[in-house]
């Protein structure tokens, strides 16, 4: 169970003050989030430090709190009950925020019907970190239940479907209250929560809910889903009123200014570091304008004319000041106000409706009529249609006729009655994939309504998935239950399809956060759950206590333990016919004796669960040699793709890939930085510089100094040069044998950094300095710093110096004093310090070219110089004990108490305020540092759930390519994207064609003059046969004729010196071809049989 941490108040931001303040307005709820503003409006704990040390404000009380603060005393975690809990939310806090997470903390949820739709909601909302959860149903547990909803068992039926859920919740977040209500809900009940939820409730009682919800002061969020087969929908009401905070999450957009023009409308140009994301009819403010100074009055000004590089300022320039230099432009991020209608006005007048699939784009106005033809048939009967029903079917055709024949505006003029026959026999099946996608929808809906975060759906979306059911007509007596768990899914799949489910053979590539999800939902669909099925999941991870916020089958007893072991025992649970094995093995080359032929082969199904592109493009590679279905997926935050890799009918996933991100040229990084990002990653660099690389190579010396020694002859370069420099600097002048050492050290780092280094830089090139060409040399993009005065009074430089200091003590063993929890014993420690003066290097070389890959300077005489320096090194081992070695520091972002963030967010931050660069707090330098990667657990179960509708075309196995769906998807503002995938790239010659899921295969052991001449009988000329790197034939080589009549196996063995296991019965050649005309030919991987 997670630790209870209820954030309910706390010193904001002025920024955030601002958004609370607006959204307070908008909900008129009592918020528990304090609203006071500090005394400074920075953003940066860093800043509001230099304002303190300024004079500016912050008493001796208040500072002593920022001390403890800034980590001085307990670096406990969980000394505040009222903090967030970084390690556990830090992936969803890079999504939402500090200001969000403490509005989700201080939301009471509603969520009626807990059949799996509402399981789902109710367990993303958990895991989200809502303040309450209150479960209410009135009916029981069905055996028909079990394939939709991972918190029933059998054992649980006939029991109240809220009270068997509590505890199995609860225990995804011990700090949510999670409580049921199994009597009759009431209007007035309803007003004990901020947002109200219903999956399974009639039309009639769901517009008097809506309508007491809609005009309660203030408004409760209303959203109404459901899930019948394989068509769902959503109603948003979220009030007359809704202020949306932050419409899509991003961070404002920001440009560098090159040059503004005196006109009317006035041009404005920017450096074309990066393309602008600017659009036509933004806000934007200016800044570090110099020249005309009259726009950094901070006055918001509106855009037109947007281009990638410039935009035009709606604005009269002509009489202010000329331009001269520098600016930034800034977006601002403008809240946006919704009205919603009521239920009872949106059934009639529902608007535009939220598309997902537009090749079905004619299909929502349908579904609303379906979905209000299915209430009056239940309202009706009292029963849902009957599958394979043709009567029951009709009499819904007949209600939705009758609906549409009385509408006023919007009447449709087809009533497409398939479609509808298909919903009719459906309806009453909550399928597992279905829930978890729209409970990922849902919940995201439902934390928007909670924070005023991201754009809420208005107010209608429909979606269906009927391409998954089989490709042959159904016969509606198998579609009969068989009085199983899996009754549901086979109303809708029939039983044939179940039974190719249960025997599937599936490998799940990963255990994280996306497969968790697919355990759960395999599990639920009866997947590998038959006597000839068998799952077989890999993870070579293990749990963290940041993964229990998304993945959500672990609990925090689990920490520590292998991921795919806890999750395969979690699944099992749910479904104890799962036939699961978990693996501890990368899937990668080097574990092709696990994952071997015999196991490819025999698979039925590849779900990937990976969180990089490079083990995602090995198990692409596998599949398409293999010929095996692979079921891509992916989020970053609020964002998701899936992606069919369908053998010889899609493109495979490495068939594209999206371009590199672009890198900062070092030269930026290391001397010119102009954004916090460049500090960060330099920071990064200089931690790993200091406190792991050079620890480790004074330990690679003092292991075998001579062999050591050799190498550093051998490499002889620059690069040689200053790594034998920093290695003596260790154990030689900067050598720590007591922490007031370690503080020395740390004190004079900050003055090289902060201090020196700036200085010398503006001496090399002082702040009138010009090019080559005349041009001002501190033009935009360049920032021109300002050297740093060390204060013992500035915490943010007291704490940079502490956090060094425990860290250098860590590197040499040193045993951290308790006084240092004390600031002003530390401070008096820094103030023994004796720093020299600096004088600057009149013939310093600085490395300003962007195309530079290193910042080493070549000398003619490194040689000489690496010989003296490994003189050196031997003098100062003769100083150390025989027994003497550092302790490498290998970087760790998810503990708090180590010291590293503190570091490196200290790091850059010194370097930011040099250069005048906005700084950031420990959190955020955690995600750009640490190169978090944001993650909820909404996205991650939508994109599931729309794997797994895939997984029932898979397996069934007729399927087109038209019939399948890729898909993109952004709850945040919301979007979604489903297309059919791209077919394979198909290659023609004569009469032959193929794409790259064919594969040639040769067999009887053939000789290489036997290849060729198959080849030959193709039209197909080969001039090159290679094995791996290795070239077994090029007919440019005379003596490569000498080769012959060899066996190919014996050429791969004698030539390539392949080692071929005793279990491998082929290997593959890559064959160079051209055909008659010299034209070159691609041609498959050719496989050469020898047993």
């Amino acid at each position: 169970m997670l630790p209870v941490k209820r954030a309910v108040g706390g010193e904001a931001d002025d920024d955030e003050v601002l958004e609370v303040t607006a959204f307070n307005v908008a909900f008129k709820k009592p918020c528990l989030i304090s609203t006071a503003a500090p005394a400074s409006s920075s953003t940066s704990s860093f800043v509001d430090l230099t304002a303190s040390a300024n004079g500016n404000g912050k008493g001796s009380e208040n500072r002593e709190s920022e001390l403890s603060r800034m980590g001085f005393g307990d670096r406990s975690n969980n000394n505040n009950p009222n903090d967030i809990d970084e390690d556990l939310h830090s992936r969803q806090l890079a999504v939402y925020g500090r200001e969000t997470m403490r509005r989700l903390f201080a939301s009471n949820i509603l969520v009626s019907g807990l059949q799996g739709l509402g399981a789902e909601i109710a367990k993303n909302l958990v895991l989200a970190g809502v303040k309450s959860v209150t479960l209410h149903d009135e009916g029981v547990v069905e055996l028909w239940d079990l394939s939709s909803s991972f918190t029933f068992s059998e054992e649980d039926v006939g029991k109240n479907r809220a009270l068997v859920s509590v505890q199995k919740l609860k225990e995804l977040n011990n700090a949510v209250v999670v409580s049921t209500l199994t009597s009759e809900l009431t209007k007035e009940k309803l007003s004990e929560f901020q947002v109200v939820v219903f999956t399974n409730l009639s039309l009639d009682k769901a517009i008097e809910y809506d309508e007491y919800c809609h005009n309660h002061q203030p408004p409760i969020a209303f959203i109404k889903s459901e899930v019948c087969g394989l068509f769902g929908s959503v109603f948003c009401d979220f009030g007359p009123e809704f202020t949306v905070v932050d419409t899509d999450g991003n961070d404002p957009h920001a440009g560098i200014i090159a040059s503004i023009s005196n006109d009317n409308p006035a041009l404005i140009s920017c450096v074309d570091d990066e393309r602008l994301e600017f659009q036509d009819g933004d806000l934007v403010t200016f800044s570090e304008v110099c020249g005309m100074t009259e726009l950094n009055d901070g006055k918001p000004r509106k855009i037109k004319n947007a281009r990638p590089y410039s935009f035009t300022l709606d604005e009269d320039t002509t009489s202010l000041s000329p331009y001269e230099k520098g600016g930034i432009v800034t977006q601002v991020k403008q809240p946006k106000m919704l009205k919603f209608k009521t239920l009872r006005d949106a059934l009639k007048d529902p608007g535009d409706f939220l598309l997902s699939d537009f090749s079905k784009f004619d299909r929502p106005p349908l579904l609303h009529l379906a979905f209000q033809g299915l209430d009056k048939f239940v309202s009706a009967l009292g029963r849902f249609p009957v599958a394979g029903s043709e009567d029951d079917a009709q009499k819904l055709i007949s209600f939705v006729k009758e609906i549409n024949d009385s509408s006023a505006d919007g009447k449709l003029d087809d009533i497409d009655q398939n479609l509808l026959r298909q919903f009719a026999f459906g309806s009453k099946a909550v399928l597992n994939p279905m829930a978890a996608m729209f409970g990922g929808i849902v919940g995201q809906e439902v934390l928007k309504a909670c924070s005023g975060k991201f754009h809420p759906l208005f107010q209608f979306f429909y979606f269906d998935s009927l391409e998954s059911l089989p490709t042959e007509p159904l016969d509606p007596r198998d579609l009969k239950p068989l009085n199983s768990r899996y009754d549901a899914q086979i109303s809708v799949f029939g039983a044939k399809l179940q039974k190719k489910l249960e025997d599937a053979k599936v490998f799940v590539v990963g255990s994280g956060a996306l497969g968790c999800e697919f355990l759960k939902n395999l599990a639920l669909m009866g997947v590998s759950c038959g006597g000839l099925g068998k799952l077989t999941i890999t993870d070579d991870d293990v749990i963290e206590k940041s993964n229990l916020s998304r993945q959500f089958l672990f609990r925090d007893w689990n920490i520590g333990q292998s991921k795919s072991t806890v999750a395969a025992t979690a699944a099992a649970a749910m479904n104890p016919g799962l036939r699961i094995e978990a693996l501890q093995n990368r899937a990668s080359p080097e574990t092709e004796n696990v994952f071997d032929d015999k196991f490819w082969e025999n698979l039925n199904v590849v779900i990937n669960a990976l969180d990089n592109v490079n083990a995602r493009l090995y198990i692409d590679q596998r599949c398409v040699y293999f010929q095996k279905p692979l079921l891509e997926s992916g989020t970053l935050g609020a964002k998701c793709n899936t992606q069919m890799v369908i053998p010889h009918l899609t493109e495979n996933y490495g068939a594209s890939r999206d371009p590199p991100e672009r890198q900062a040229p070092m030269c930026t990084v290391h001397s010119f930085p102009h954004n916090i990002d460049h500090c960060l990653t330099w920071a990064r660099s200089e931690f790993e510089g200091l406190l792991e690389k050079t620890p480790a190579e004074v330990n690679a010396f003092l292991n075998n100094p001579g062999e050591y020694a050799s190498a550093m002859r051998k490499a002889g370069d620059a690069q040689a040069r200053e790594t034998l420099e920093r290695v003596i600097e260790c154990l030689d002048k900067e050598k720590c044998d007591d922490f007031q050492d370690c503080i020395t050290w740390a004190r004079l780092r900050f003055e090289d950094y902060f201090s020196d280094r700036v200085k010398q830089l503006t001496f090399t090139f002082p702040e009138d300095a010009v090019t080559s060409t005349g041009a001002p040399f501190w033009s935009a993009p360049k920032r021109f710093p300002r050297p740093l005065q060390f204060s013992v009074e500035d915490v943010s430089h007291l704490q940079f110096v502490l956090a060094a200091s425990v860290l250098r003590a860590e590197t040499f063993g040193i045993p951290i004093p308790d006084w240092t929890r004390s600031p002003q014993k530390l401070a008096d420690a820094v103030s023994k310090v004796i720093v020299p003066d600096f004088e600057p290097k009149k013939n310093a070389k600085i490395v300003t070219d962007e195309k530079a890959t290193s910042l080493s300077n070549a000398s003619i005489d490194d040689s000489e110089v690496i010989e003296q320096l490994i003189s050196r090194l031997e003098n100062s081992r003769g100083q150390l004990s025989s027994s003497f070695r550092m302790s490498a520091v290998q970087f760790e972002k998810d503990d708090d108490t180590n010291y590293h963030m503190d570091m490196i967010a200290g790091l850059a931050n010194m370097r930011a305020r040099n250069y005048g660069i906005p700084e950031v707090d420990k959190l955020k330098a955690k995600f750009i540092a640490g190169r978090i990667i944001p993650a909820i657990a909404t996205s991650t179960a939508m994109a599931t759930g729309f794997v797994c509708l895939e997984l029932y075309k898979a397996m069934d196995g007729g399927h087109k390519v038209e019939d399948y769906r890729n898909t993109f998807a952004n709850l945040a503002l919301p979007l979604f994207s489903i297309a059919e995938p791209i077919p394979p790239k198909v290659i023609k010659h004569q009469d032959m064609s193929w794409t790259v899921w064919d594969r040639w295969i040769l067999k009887d052991n053939p000789t290489l003059r036997q290849l060729l001449e198959w080849l030959k009988n193709k039209g197909l000329n080969a001039y090159s046969v290679s094995y791996g790197s290795c070239l077994l034939y090029n007919s440019m080589f005379p003596r490569h004729k000498d080769r012959m009549d060899k066996k190919m196996v014996d050429l791969a063995r004698e030539v390539a010196k392949a080692e071929l296991p005793l279990n491998r019965w082929h290997f593959d050649v890559v064959v160079a071809c051209e055909d008659d005309e010299d034209n070159d030919v691609d041609i498959p991987q050719v496989s050469i049989y020898f047993k």
